[in-house]
């Protein structure tokens, strides 16, 4: 049986339909990040599963139990908050204690419970220290320790790592997902940020419009696309139109710009225009030659071990391509091919209504 479902959730605010007809599956102990741009109603979404919200329509279920119209303390979840919601005239211990103690636990089964989260969260000792003596990564630890010591069922994190600097963002993510794979505890993440999606997130559900457009994995997301939103969204890429010419020698043949290429492991797509979304490890660069798509590199961004170049063909298009740090300079004129390893990395998307 699936641990956690939502089913056909709908709400609306006024005119605005937050979350349509959203289902979900989520297995025991799996961590799903929900994934999208502003307004996509991945927030809403977490406050119906937390029950701060009641859906007009559709249903939450754990294990089969309905909970949709379930208080939020009778869900049993815990929730950590986008800006960690803290008590600074409490001290850590009493933050933490805080959800236990309305479920009426006292004495010195609230002291063992309080010691076990901060324990859990490499805060052991830290129950006299006060909110405003922590670091910010030591507060989001805190609000961690704090949702987890009522032991509940599901875990709910609210863009958790948004307040933080990018340094200390990348440790207390490691942080999380080594947590949270320890403890067990199925999981539910906004975010808007893909790496942290894609770092945290056994799966990924990207929202748009309170629309689920594709759940899967990473893998899935950046190399099997559902659509074309989804192709652009997530990961690097440039949107070419091009035209499908049919089937060539190695695959399927397009025109781009006034050129044709014959491209291999590319998704079937219908003759007549389209848009080719390419990843920049898709592409080459190669010195300008007749026959091929050419163009201006106009910016290079050093990344390590290569460089992203962007290209402006002679028919006005922005390409991102990736190659060695020092292969071209800015101004430089190039040829840009299919690489030889493009696999997965150029999908195409058949133009609505053509």
């Amino acid at each position: 049986m699936t641990f956690l479902r939502l089913e056909g959730l709908t709400k609306r605010f006024d005119a605005t339909l937050a979350v349509d007809g959203l289902s979900l599956s989520i297995e025991r102990g799996e961590m799903l990040a929900l994934l999208g741009p502003s307004g996509s109603g991945k927030t809403t979404t977490l406050r119906l599963l937390a029950g701060f919200e009641v859906p007009d329509q559709g249903r939450v279920l754990v294990e089969g139990e309905d909970v949709t119209r379930v208080d939020p303390v009778g869900r049993r979840f815990g929730m950590v908050f986008q800006h960690y919601a803290l008590f600074p005239h409490l001290d850590v211990g009493e933050n933490v204690a805080f959800g236990l103690e309305s479920l009426g636990v006292s004495g010195e089964q609230l002291e063992r419970r309080v010691a076990r989260a901060l324990t859990l969260v490499d805060l052991a000792g830290y129950e006299r220290r006060r909110i405003g003596q922590l670091s910010g990564g030591q507060q989001q630890r805190i609000a961690l320790a704090r949702a987890l010591a009522p032991e509940p069922r599901v875990l709910l994190l609210d863009e958790p790592l948004s307040n933080l600097d990018p340094s200390l963002r990348e440790r207390t993510r490691r942080e999380i997902r080594e947590l949270i794979r320890r403890v067990g505890i199925t999981t539910v993440l906004v975010t808007h940020e893909q790496d942290e999606a894609f770092d945290l997130g056994d799966r990924v559900a990207v929202l748009r419009g309170g629309r689920l457009e594709q759940v899967g994995t990473p893998e899935d997301l950046y190399a099997s696309p559902a659509n074309e939103f989804v192709a652009e969204f997530v990961g690097r890429s440039s949107g070419i139109e091009v035209v499908v010419l049919g089937s060539g020698e190695h695959g399927v043949r397009v025109r781009v710009e006034d050129v044709e290429w014959d491209l291999t492991e590319v998704n079937p797509a219908r003759p007549g225009p389209a848009l080719m979304v390419v990843r920049p490890e898709a592409l080459r660069l190669m010195p300008p030659a007749p026959g091929a798509v050419t163009g201006t590199v106009t910016e290079r961004r050093f990344t390590g071990a290569a460089s992203l170049f962007t290209v402006v063909t002679e028919g006005g298009v922005s390409i991102e391509v990736t190659g060695p740090p020092r292969s071209v300079r800015a101004g430089e004129k190039v040829s840009i091919m299919p690489s030889r390893r493009a696999g997965g990395g150029i999908h195409l998307f058949p133009r609505a209504g053509e």
